[in-house]
């Protein structure tokens, strides 16, 4: 249950799935349309510096100048979203920050990397809630083109994520996952 000293933002970071009756829900889409505001600026720079920029007022927090981004980039809300040093994010990624995404130090992203930390329930009656599941990418990790990331999964120091990918479990260190849905395809 939701506290009510808490914003939708603050359930949704403690893992609180958000119902449509949920009295900040409304937040949620608000903050979307001002993220995409700063998104369309950020995505029509070609100036490593202005997109960093950008990036930094997204997500609330000073991106180093080692980070590298080729836009465009979606998110749909940066405030849970860190990001450490000398990171590569590919073209064209989506980042569904909700629920909370961690890439720490030296992660290459490829192109079309999907990341998405939050979900809904199967049941119909149900599927208008939101479900955060917070990814964590750790140090070292490489992620495919065109892999996707599930809710809350952990994908391991130094580990491998093939392209195409689908990621649904968390993948051990220093390993290689494959396919829909990824499996272990070997140690590093």
């Amino acid at each position: 249950m939701n506290n009510s000293d808490n914003s939708v933002f603050d359930d949704l970071r403690n893992g609180e799935a958000i119902t449509s009756t949920h009295p900040g829900r409304a937040e949620l889409r608000k903050s979307a349309y001002e993220t995409i505001q700063l998104l369309l600026q950020m995505n029509s720079s070609a100036d490593p510096l202005t997109i960093i920029k950008f990036l930094g007022q997204i997500t609330g927090q000073k991106i180093d100048e080692t980070v590298a981004v080729f836009p465009p980039l979606y998110i749909n809300y940066g405030r849970h979203l860190s990001i450490g040093k000398n990171v590569f994010i590919n073209f064209d990624c989506t980042f569904l920050t909700l629920g909370g995404i961690v890439i720490e130090d030296n992660v290459l992203i490829g192109p079309k990397v999907s990341l998405l930390s939050e979900g809904h329930p199967l049941a119909p009656t149900e599927r208008s809630a939101l479900v955060p599941g917070k990814i964590h990418i750790k140090k070292n990790a490489w992620i495919g083109a065109n892999a996707i990331i599930l809710p809350g999964v952990t994908i391991g120091e130094n580990a491998v994520v093939a392209a195409g990918a689908v990621v649904s479990k968390n993948v051990d260190d220093n390993t290689v996952v494959a396919g829909i849905p990824a499996k272990f395809v070997k140690q590093i």
